[in-house]
Parts: structure tokens; sequence; C-alpha cells
């Protein structure tokens, strides 16, 4: 305060006071953001002793981003627009607002940058498709549909497949106001992704099976065309594929998708003509049914070639057939035609850039996508590949397993195999094997997760992680390791005693299947090491009589794990005689 009492301050104690350097306050006097009350006779400006409580008011405003303009029109104002009718300054309410505006803008601006940057980061682009990127990501929603719209139209050209490109076309992008970096990313991707051959040649394929097996009776609409697994359809909107909801389901190709409803534009159904309500609602129990028996038997430990997989297809098919009512030449019951329609079906939707599609679609759009089922679709697909026709199944198969001759069985097995797992040298590794083109390698890799497997049965925790490496740099360690790892769950859990699966297959039988894979495998180690085959011969008889009892009336088919059998010379090992039943020539 200057010492002659009248109360004003210099620019240097107004300084000291508020923290503002003496600089910015001189700046914004200047910009008459902050006119002083007074000058001295030397003209040094004096301010008043509301100035500190003015100047906090402008430096916030500043902070906030707000224009020197703006928070003139503020400081300045005289009355509310509300009140004077002229349209004055506006209030600090008002500007806020505006400021706000604008900051949301820039925001919007900061994550296109920032999810385009990402982008480029992530995809290892080149310089010159920065600009290309930057530019798909400022398209506006019609130019984004127009982009998919021409890749729809570009794919199907040609196909007579009207409601599939209707549905596809109904399914276009369309970003929120305030997309997330993610939705902007899954929108450069997806538009990088509908330049791919790949995609538009799947696309293309499903449109041909629609067009194939399009309804029969009436025009087909988008109901009656293929879903495949992760493809979303609107609830409500039977005539679209877009928009999925928090609980849609992965659908089959050829089944309608759940939970639409006729919508007003629907056609009255003629006399006979399926109920496409009724028939979404039996396609989402498929679905599910599905999504779970698979589960369970892989959980369950069902290899899809064995005898235990065959009720488990016969419900599915049993289910899955009315859903087929109003296509072209339906099938009414279970037989090889339908199970390879089926099998058909479902190869359709194993296009993983087709899912990846549909899941890059859900992004952008900010829907859930449906939960994946490749665990059951692809457990599915094998069994049917094994089974593609019905046959009684024996349940002799599941019975007369003695749970302490199966543990027997697997201890000795796995002693005699794994001194041959202790011989094989690094530079064997790359050999040949009889067993499926495998290596070495692969076949030790094969049955290390036999054994894990069977050991996260047994924790009911069953893995899904079938192609990692189970082997590690250790070979001999990574096997012995597995094999003391299921002794102890066999054990401990009661595995043994215990039934698994929807049709309760024994567990003991599971251990059992492990020790025929595992005494076969050792057959096709020893053959591709040099290394005698007759293993385990207190266990081998018995090994053999129970793979002849569990697989003895599965078809030896494409899906199956075992070739025809070949004939054994004689006096043959049991050993080599259970290589001879499961394909191999022991010869």
């Amino acid at each position: 305060m200057n010492e002659d009492g009248t109360g004003l301050l210099t620019i240097g104690e107004l300084a000291r006071l508020t923290g503002v350097p003496v600089k910015t306050i001189r700046n914004w006097s200047d910009q008459d953001l902050l006119p002083p009350a007074a000058r001295t006779p030397a003209g040094y400006r004096l301010y008043g002793p509301d100035a500190p409580a003015r100047l906090e008011i402008v430096r916030s405003l500043r902070e906030l981003g707000i224009g020197l303009a703006a928070v003139r029109s503020v400081l300045h104002r005289e009355l509310p627009h509300s009140l004077n009718g002229m349209g004055g300054p506006p209030s600090l309410a008002e500007t806020a607002a505006q400021w706000a505006d604008a900051l949301d803008a820039q925001i919007r601006t900061l994550r296109l940058q920032s999810a385009v940057l990402r982008s480029v980061a992530a995809r290892g682009s080149a310089a010159e498709e920065l600009p290309y990127m930057t530019e798909l990501a400022r398209l506006s929603a019609r130019e984004r549909r127009r982009i998919i719209t021409d890749f729809v139209e570009d794919a199907l050209d040609g196909v007579d497949a009207p409601a599939y490109r209707s549905g596809l076309l109904a399914a276009a992008p369309d970003l929120p106001d305030d997309p997330t970096p993610e939705q902007i990313g899954a929108w450069i991707e997806l538009a990088a992704l509908v330049r791919e051959p790949e995609l538009r040649a799947a696309l293309r394929r499903l449109a041909e099976y629609s067009a194939r097996t399009a309804r029969a009776v009436g025009e087909p609409d988008a109901q009656g065309e293929p879903h495949a697994p992760g493809k979303p359809h609107a609830p409500g909107k039977p005539h679209a594929v877009a928009e999925p909801d928090a609980t849609s389901e992965p659908y089959v190709p050829g089944v309608p998708a759940a939970k639409g409803e006729p919508d007003a534009t629907t056609e009255p159904r003629t006399a006979g003509e399926p109920d496409p309500a009724a028939q979404e609602q039996a396609a989402a129990r498929v679905a599910e049914l599905m999504r779970v028996r698979g589960e369970a038997a892989v959980a369950a430990g069902i290899a899809p070639d064995s005898p235990a997989a065959e009720p488990v297809i016969a419900e599915l098919v049993a289910a899955w057939l009315p859903t087929q009512t109003g296509t072209a030449d339906p099938p009414t019951e279970d037989n090889p035609a339908a199970r390879d329609r089926l099998l058909e079906q479902l190869e359709k939707a194993a296009e993983p850039v087709v899912e990846r599609y549909w899941q890059l679609l859900c992004t952008v759009t900010g829907r859930p996508a449906p939960p994946r089922w490749g665990t059951a679709g692809a457990w599915t697909t094998a069994a049917l590949r094994a089974h593609p026709r019905p046959y009684g199944l024996d349940r002799s198969a599941f019975e007369g397993t003695d749970p302490d001759r199966v543990l027997r069985a697997y201890e000795q097995v796995t002693r005699d195999v794994a001194a041959l797992v202790a011989a094989v040298r690094p530079e064997d590794l790359a050999l040949p094997t009889p067993c499926a083109g495998w290596s070495v390698r692969e076949l030790l890799d094969h049955m290390v997760w036999e054994n894990l497997m069977a050991t996260s049965i047994a924790e009911d925790a069953p893995r899904a992680d079938h192609t990692a490496d189970h082997l590690g740099d250790d070979h001999r360690a990574a096997f012995d390791d597995s094999v003391r790892a299921a002794l102890a769950a066999f054990t401990d859990s009661g595995m043994l005693r215990r039934t698994y699966g929807p049709y309760e297959a024994p567990g003991a039988m599971i251990v059992q299947q492990v020790v025929v894979e595992l005494l076969a495998h050792g057959w096709d180690l020893a053959r591709a090491t040099g290394a005698p085959t007759g293993l385990a011969p207190e266990a081998a008889e018995e090994t053999l009589a129970a793979a002849h009892r569990i697989y003895g009336a599965a078809p030896r088919t494409e899906g199956s794990s075992f070739a025809p059998e070949r004939p054994a010379p004689p006096g043959a090992s049991a050993a080599d005689r259970l290589a001879a039943f499961l394909g191999r020539d022991p010869a």
C-alpha cells in the first residue's frame, strides 16, 4: 500500500500480493482487463483495493484457456442478457459454457490425433500412410457409410443374396459424437480391413452360401440369412444384422439370430410359412446349447472322436433340425446329410477375418460384441467330422474301468515313455515321426499337453492353451513334471472315481484315454528315434483292450485322431498291435 494512505497499490505491491508477475499484470492492464485506478505524478500505475480479487478472476479464466477478448467481455459486463434485452456482453456462466464447448472440440481433436498416432504405432505404419489415416479419422458419418456401402456392393457383386446384402449394409458404422480413442482406432482398422481381398472373398463365400440355402417359401429376409459367430443381429430389427446387445449369442450360418421381433415392415406370413420370431428363439436356444455342451465336453476331457462325443452331437443335431424349417431342402432327421449340412454351416462360420470385421463394427458403434464361442465351436466341428453319421453308443465303453488298474497302467506307461524322452538328444528334436507329420519336438509337446490337460480337468479348470509351447528348453524336465502333476491330481482330486460331462463319462475312462494316447505316441517316439517299440508290456495288453472298447465303434474319418486300422505282423507286441489298431504301420 502506498504511504500516502490512499489505499492504492503499486504494480510491484500487487505482484507481491498475488504472485502474478509484474510483466503479466502490465500486459493485462494494457489489454483493459485490469485498468489502473490512478497514476502517480511520474505516470506509474496505481491499483485499487479490488484489484487483487479482479486479478484472481483474470488469472483463473486465462488458466482455463479462455481468450483475452472473452475475459474482457465478462469483466466489463453490466447487465445480464435476460434483463437488458439488448444482447450485451456475455455473463461468466455464458462464457464458461462457450469455452467448455470449445475445449470439448479441442479434446475431440486431441483424441482423434492420439488415436491416429497410437494406430500408427501399433500397425507400424509407414510415413506415407499417416495422411490417409488422419483423413479416415476425420470423415463424416455419410462418408464412412459410403466406404462400407461401396465395399459390400463390390464384394457381393453378382451374388443373388439380397437379404444378406441388406443385412451387411444395415450394419454400416456410425461413430458417436464423442468417440473414444478405441472407437477411432477401430474405425481406422476397419477402413483398412475392407480393402483386404481376404475379407471380400470371405464375405462373398458367405453370400453365395446364403443364396444357395435361401428359404424355399417366400422371399428370404435378413432373419433367414447365415450369421457367423460374432455377427450381430439387431433386437427388434429383423431386417438388419447390426446392433448387438449384451446378451447376444454367437450364431451359426443358416440359423436365424436371436431376439428379433417382427416390425411394421414385416410382410404377412402365408399359410405354412415359418414364424420368424419363433425361428429366432429356436436358433438362440441352439446357439446356447452348442456353447454349453461344447464347453462342458472340453471341460470333461471328452475327445471329439471318442464314443462319449456321439450323444452330445446327437443332442445338438436334434435341437438344430427345427431351425432349418423353411430353408431349401430342409433336413428332417439326424442322418449323414443333416450332419454334413450342420458341419458346413459351422465351417462357413469359421472365417476369422469376418469375425474381426464384426468385432470392429461393434467397437466403432460402441455396442458389446457377442461372446466368442471358439472353444465350443472347434470341439463341435471336430466331433461332427469324426461322427459323420449317427450310431448307437455302446455304454460298455463307459463301464468296467477299474480305477486302480488304470492308475497302475498310467504309471507303467509313463515310466517307459519317460525313459524314451530322457534319451532324446537335442539333434533328435527335428526328426520326423509316424504321427500326423509331427517332428519329435511337436510330438513331445503334445504328450506334455495330454498330461497337463488331464491334470487341469482333474482340478476342474480345463486348459485352453493347446497351441502354446509346453516343452520349453528342457523336454525331459517338462515331461517328468507333467507326469508328476498328473499323478498327484488323479489321486488328490478323486478324478478316477468321479464322472464328467453331460453324459457322465467316468474319470477313469478319461485317464485311460490318456494312457492310450501316451502309449501310442511313445510308440511313435520309439520309431522316430530307433528305440525298441515293445513298451510297458505289463500294461500294453490292457491298454490295447481299452482302446478297442473306447474307439472300436468310432468312425475312422478325416476328423478322427486315428487312421484306419492296419494289420500287425505275427508275434507283434501289444504296443505294436495298438499302433496298428490306431492306424500306424508296425511292419
